[in-house]
């Protein structure tokens, strides 16, 4: 029987991609590892590899095709003996299966639709007047038997959940990863913020008919928001208005740092390697994660995540958006061994090539605008993060010494924004004290 190739969910959190190219045509033979298609996701492109072997029978989604939900078939795989006549009527709705392979049998056509399975119109017609129910507002919610067992045994409330499947129905895909509404967590930004922009996932605000009407006579440009502007726009939103942030400042004295590094420098230059001060950064607070281990925390709903490893993410800048990609075990590996991976990651990050588990995770992370001669600033949490650092760049300054004495050193301001809901203020105190001293004392980084 003919299976359809479906559009595969390549991160815990992708609903939605842009089939950017296909690897393969129509009537080209695959077996299971070939690759098919490269497909973009809101962070990165990524290859999708075939499960099944067989013969591409029909592509059904084509190149460049943006918005292409998890689920949705792409293309149709045939089995040895059969023919494209095989294929039957092929929905583009996304489908409603149990199976973490990417494929699913093809629908036959109509008047062989099998009992659930999707069939066009009259079918979708009947299996919305089986599984729906009245919502609270009175409104009718449209849910497969399937997603509707699951939603309750989940305790999920099916009218806070947008449906993927034909007309808006709620389906496997839209439940399995969901989890239970907590009414008592909904802050008053939450519950006034309009349902369609939530929906959306875009921030609530004026909607682009007012602002349009604000420019009109004035010569502009409209950009289109890519996957990934949306998903930073409906994330910084949910972090601002979610997260109950509080901020820690301090000054620290870099002189120390800026020559052991250049004496350590000397020392790689043979390797090619070259340490930055992001670098110094990154293992100062790495260890200070080990030092003040109740810091070490991630915000989990209903709980709080205190890790043992040092996982520090690390904000980069790339066209149209960041990433924060993850330094796993930070606080063990050598300062030349941070350097390196962290450069491959930066590149690979601005090419859009970073799998889900290398910018996923982690309690903590680094912003650095020093570069950009950004004095301080504040940065935004990256949920479920702890904390996050801000780092300014270093100026001459004068300041008095410890001998009372005016004297003039490089000094750097770095800002700690912390998730009260995680890390109270004497602790995270502790943890920025630690960070500074880590920094103000950079040999001891390396005992």
């Amino acid at each position: 029987m003919p299976t359809e190739v479906l559009m595969p969910a390549l991160s815990p959190t992708m609903e939605e991609g842009t089939l950017a190219k296909w690897l393969v045509k129509e009537g080209d033979t695959v077996s299971s590892g070939d690759l098919l298609a490269e497909i973009e996701t809101d962070k990165a492109t990524m290859e999708f590899e075939a499960v099944d072997e067989g013969v591409i029978g029909k592509i059904l989604v084509p190149d460049g095709t943006e918005g292409v939900k998890v689920n949705t078939p792409i293309a149709v795989l045939l089995e040895e003996g059969e023919s494209a006549d095989d294929i039957g009527d092929v929905s583009s709705a996304p489908k409603d299966v149990d199976t973490a392979t990417g494929t699913a049998p093809a629908a036959p056509a109509p008047d062989e639709a099998p009992a659930g399975g999707y069939a066009g119109e009259e079918q979708v017609k009947s299996d919305e007047k089986a599984a729906s129910s009245p919502a609270g507002d009175g409104e009718r919610i449209f849910a497969s038997p399937l997603a509707r067992r699951i939603a309750k045994d989940k305790g999920l409330d099916l009218s806070q959940i947008k449906g993927s499947g034909p007309r808006g129905r709620i389906v496997k895909a839209d439940v399995i990863d969901a989890k239970p509404i907590e009414k008592a967590a909904e802050t008053p930004a939450a519950k006034a913020a309009p349902a369609a922009s939530a929906a959306a996932g875009v921030p609530a605000g004026p909607s682009a008919e007012a602002v349009l009407k604000m420019y009109e006579g004035r010569e502009f440009e409209e950009i289109k928001l890519d996957g990934m502007r949306k998903t930073i726009a409906a994330r910084l939103t949910e972090a601002k208005q979610t997260i109950p942030h509080f901020y820690l400042r301090r000054d620290i004295k870099l002189d120390a740092l800026l020559k052991f590094r250049g004496t350590l420098n000397k020392q790689l230059e043979a390797r090619g390697i070259k340490l930055s001060v992001n670098d110094f950064i990154i293992k100062a607070c790495a260890l200070a994660l080990q030092q003040v281990p109740a810091a070490n925390a991630a915000w989990a709903g209903d709980r709080i995540l205190q890790l043992k490893p040092s996982d520090v993410a690390v904000a980069v800048a790339i066209e149209g958006g960041l990433f924060t990609p993850v330094l796993r075990d930070a606080d063990m590996k050598s300062l030349s061994a941070l350097s390196t991976e962290m450069k491959d990651l930066a590149k690979r990050a601005r090419d859009r090539k970073l799998a889900p588990h290398e910018y996923q995770g982690g309690t903590f992370a680094v912003s650095n605008l020093g570069m950009f001669g950004i004095d301080n600033f504040d940065a935004v949490i990256n949920p479920p993060h702890g904390a996050i650092l801000a780092v300014g760049s270093g100026v001459k300054k004068p300041i008095v010494g410890d001998d009372g004495e005016l004297t003039v050193a490089t000094v750097m301001s770095v800002t700690l924004s912390v998730d009260h809901r995680v890390i109270d203020g004497a602790l995270g105190a502790e943890l920025l004290q630690a960070i500074v001293e880590n920094l103000e004392n950079p040999i001891a980084m390396l005992a």
